[in-house]
């Protein structure tokens, strides 16, 4: 039993001024977290037990879902990292780190080397598959800018699973199985969650799908299409484009537009000296970037802004996108801020993406690379020719659906779990291999699904929080029932005592209040704050040999009889569970 007389725990009153969201405001303020540095943050009791509930519904899950638990440390060698290439194309975001003797290291983002090696050091046959194994570990990123309390920490625990299998076919049967656990993983965890297509990203691979739990403050962005439900992260969503028609387009015509570095600018210029009819749809706006250490061009249309995201995570290879800058403008004198075209752009050995919207055959105005001038009549595939074509524009709200051309929606998420079809990536790198039924040797085909289990605590607390505080479903709270007592007699706290310890007998978790320094104000709004699912107050409805049941989230009162409150409060607990 958790008794507030003697629990570690401290509330406060205010809320921490670095906090954005309302799980990183009220997880700190109820006493389940602790910041000790940008993204790193310690669990205290109430926090450690409900990040420890998440793990045994997700470990219950996966147990019964035939996959089998192992563990590996954090602190991993680089050599096979090397090897898949990961110790660079991680990049910055990778905690390395020396020993004393000189050997690198790094602390684990994931782990796919370690499960790979791993079987390839006990397995060799084709009847050894398939195999799902998982772990529940602690993993380091280095975040350019950690926020939202634990949702984007830098230290964070993650369950990561993998399948291996001899074919395709039966990758796709571990990547179902896998999926179909993971739905009765969020049912049971109480979260509201979103299927979408998204990107493979760093970890390689073909298939891959997000759990998004919607959000209002969620970092993650997704379209839905509520007609033939359609839905994808922002990075994955594909353009509908209609095929362009340069027949009967002038030749290009280089206009005299003196001021108009912007895109606002130059259609008001357009517009008053060039004919009307301009809008920013119809300008090229060419973006100047450097990707590592190499200028891009990148072309979208001009009423729309570059989704650096979304470009990053549609570029392979890429591991940081930044804006040009002055410094980078001197090494291209050819370039000229605001007027710049994608005409001359192989003559400057710049490389050129274009979003799918700029589509062979269209027709833009431009820079005309030349200070004061644009172009108009500048047609894709006659006057310049992208390198390459990268989804990277902003997606809107309204634009059409890839699958049914009606418009989309958009909502924000926090992403509570990623799934992958891997493939051979990493086997082919590490040599993981069997041999099948004929004696030949086959390269083994991997599935990668991780669950953010800090996070999913986050992730609960934004979708069932309230004004008052924290409310938690039943399945995961530090503890089913916080009993109140109240008063200055021994009878509210003996009775609340008794009350807690037939509870606990018949398997329901207490917290009980019985401070005797609190008042009953402070009592009521820790308890309202720290959010368990019931709170059952022992004062003065005593009097009639009553106590008052209070659902924590429906805000429901009850008055019961001391003799019926057990029986009542296991019903009410089966009720909301």
């Amino acid at each position: 039993m958790l008794r507030m007389s003697s629990l570690f725990l401290r509330t406060l009153r205010d809320d921490p001024s670095d906090a954005e969201v309302a799980s990183h405001r009220l997880l700190v303020r109820a006493g389940y977290v602790r910041r000790i540095a940008a993204g790193i943050y310690s669990w205290l009791p109430l926090g450690y037990i409900t990040l420890r509930n998440i793990e045994r519904v997700i470990r219950e899950e996966m147990d019964r879902a035939g996959f089998q638990e192992v563990h590996f440390p954090a602190l991993l060698p680089k050599e096979p990292y090397e090897q898949t290439n990961r110790w660079n194309e991680y990049g910055p975001e990778l905690f390395r780190l020396q020993d004393r003797k000189g050997g690198e290291y790094l602390l684990g983002p994931t782990h796919e080397e370690m499960f790979t090696l791993m079987v390839k050091g006990e397995y060799s046959s084709y009847k050894d598959l398939p195999l799902s194994l998982y772990q529940i570990q602690t993993k380091y990123r280095d975040e350019t800018r950690p926020r939202s309390g634990i949702i984007r920490g830098r230290e964070f625990v993650m369950k990561d699973s993998y399948s291996f299998d001899l074919d395709d076919a039966g990758l796709e049967a571990s990547y179902q199985k896998h999926r179909e656990a993971y739905i009765k993983t969020f049912a049971r965890l109480g979260l509201k969650y979103n299927i979408v297509s998204a990107m493979a990203g760093a970890m390689g691979g073909s298939k891959s799908e997000e759990f998004l739990a919607p959000c209002d403050t969620g970092e993650d962005t997704y379209v839905l299409c509520e007609k033939c439900g359609y839905a994808a992260n922002v990075e994955a969503m594909v353009t509908i484009v209609p095929p362009g028609n340069p027949d009967g387009v002038p030749v290009l015509e280089v206009l005299n537009t003196p001021n108009t570095p912007t895109i606002d600018s130059l259609v008001a210029v357009l517009n008053e000296n060039y004919g009307g009819g301009y809008t920013g749809a119809d300008t090229l706006k060419n973006v100047m970037l450097v990707a590592d250490t190499k200028a891009i061009a990148v072309l979208v249309p001009g009423d729309r802004e570059v989704d650096l995201k979304r470009l990053q995570a549609n570029l392979s290879g890429v591991q940081e996108l930044r804006i040009f800058e002055e410094a980078d403008f001197a090494q291209y004198p050819g370039l000229i801020k605001g007027y710049i075209g994608p005409q001359d752009a192989a003559q400057s050995g710049i490389r050129v993406l274009a979003d799918p919207r700029i589509a062979p055959g269209t027709s833009w105005v431009t820079g005309a690379n030349q200070r004061d001038r644009h172009a108009r009549f500048v047609v894709n595939g006659r006057d310049f020719t992208p390198d390459e074509y990268v989804e990277c524009a902003e997606v809107r709200a309204g634009d059409l659906c890839p699958t049914c051309s009606e418009p989309i929606v958009m909502d924000r998420a926090i992403e509570i779990a990623h799934i992958f079809q891997l493939g051979r990536k990493y086997a082919q790198a590490l040599n993981l291999s069997v041999l099948d039924q004929n004696g030949k040797s086959q390269i083994v085909t991997m599935g990668s699904y991780g669950i953010g289990v800090s996070r999913a605590v986050a992730a609960i607390a934004e979708q069932t929080h309230d004004a008052i505080g924290l409310s938690w479903p039943v399945e995961i709270a530090p503890a089913k029932v916080h009993i109140v007592a109240t008063g200055k007699e021994d009878n509210p706290f003996n009775v609340a005592e008794e009350l807690a310890n037939n509870l606990e007998k018949s398997g329901i978790t207490v917290l009980l209040d019985d401070r005797r320094d609190a008042s009953p104000g402070v009592k009521f709004k820790d308890a309202e704050l720290i959010g368990i699912p019931v709170i059952v107050v022992v004062g003065k409805a005593l009097e009639f040999g009553n106590v008052e049941v209070r659902v924590r989230r429906s805000g429901e009162k009850s008055e019961v009889s001391v003799a019926d409150a057990s029986t009542f409060i296991s019903n009410v607990l089966i009720a909301n569970s």
